[in-house]
């Protein structure tokens, strides 16, 4: 499975509002297009995930995830941040770009860990924090993706 495979225009937010942590991950969360109660128990889900330590891995990128009940399948969403907030990110510097995952507890596909090494491993290409900056709409997102082929 290829990671373009697994996002959609809709869960793709090139311009994140909030300013904090917290109203960061509900952003992302509001992107997934659940009830009220599922997002409350998802944000403090991924909160305690944040809390063992911050999933900011640097050069501007975070990868909050978890698993949760309140999926029945493997979700994930993309935002971007512009001018980058502090994440406590373990390089110390801002974070522009969030790849929220989110997982049910047990899944048949077991795509969790994997699916999350894919979005470290693009993380890490060189030049992938400056062209996530530099991305238009959610289908430039998208071919980037598909250009990474990852």
């Amino acid at each position: 499975m290829r990671l373009k495979e697994l996002f959609t225009p809709d869960v793709v937010n090139l311009d994140i509002k909030s300013d904090s942590k917290d109203d960061i991950l509900k952003e992302l969360i509001g992107l997934l297009g659940m009830d009220e109660k599922s997002e409350a128990i998802l944000f403090k889900t991924l909160k305690r995930r944040e809390n063992l330590g911050s999933t900011g891995i640097g050069k501007g990128i975070a990868i909050p995830h978890c698993r949760s009940l309140v999926v029945n399948r493997l979700r994930l969403a993309y935002g971007r941040k512009p001018g980058g907030v502090d994440f406590k990110a373990i390089d110390g510097s801002p974070v522009y770009n969030f790849f929220l995952i989110v997982a049910p507890p047990l899944e048949v596909s077991n795509q969790y860990l994997p699916v999350l090494g894919k979005i470290a491993q693009f993380a890490k290409d060189p030049d992938v924090p400056d062209r996530l900056g530099e991305i238009k709409t959610p289908e430039d997102f998208l071919d980037l993706l598909e250009e990474k082929a990852i």
